[in-house]
């Protein structure tokens, strides 16, 4: 993703209802099923705690010919794929180095 235009950002409403804007890191793909990664975006004059600010990771679902963010169903799941995201981002830092 090009940064020509600054960062993307969305707005999505979690289980209690509470609307979370997210600004967009990254996607790929894991076992068929499309991962985007996410930085919960910092709001002006809120304070974010500490285990709100890491990197949040969504997949792809499709329900009723829409596409849905959901949740990883599993810890091993969710792991496997933020090993990759992080060896992605990783791999991005030591390119921009070169």
């Amino acid at each position: 993703m090009s940064d020509d235009f600054g960062p993307t950002f969305i707005s999505v409403t979690d289980e209690n209802g509470e609307e979370i804007t997210l600004e967009y890191v990254d996607t790929l793909e894991y076992n068929g099923t499309t991962y985007t990664a996410f930085f919960p975006a910092e709001v002006e004059g809120e304070e974010t705690a500490e285990e709100e600010s890491g990197l949040v990771i969504l997949k792809t679902i499709h329900e009723n010919g829409e596409e849905i963010l959901s949740t990883p169903d599993s810890d091993d799941e969710l792991n496997a794929v933020y090993d990759l995201f992080m060896e992605q981002l990783l791999d991005s830092l030591d390119d921009e180095d070169e």
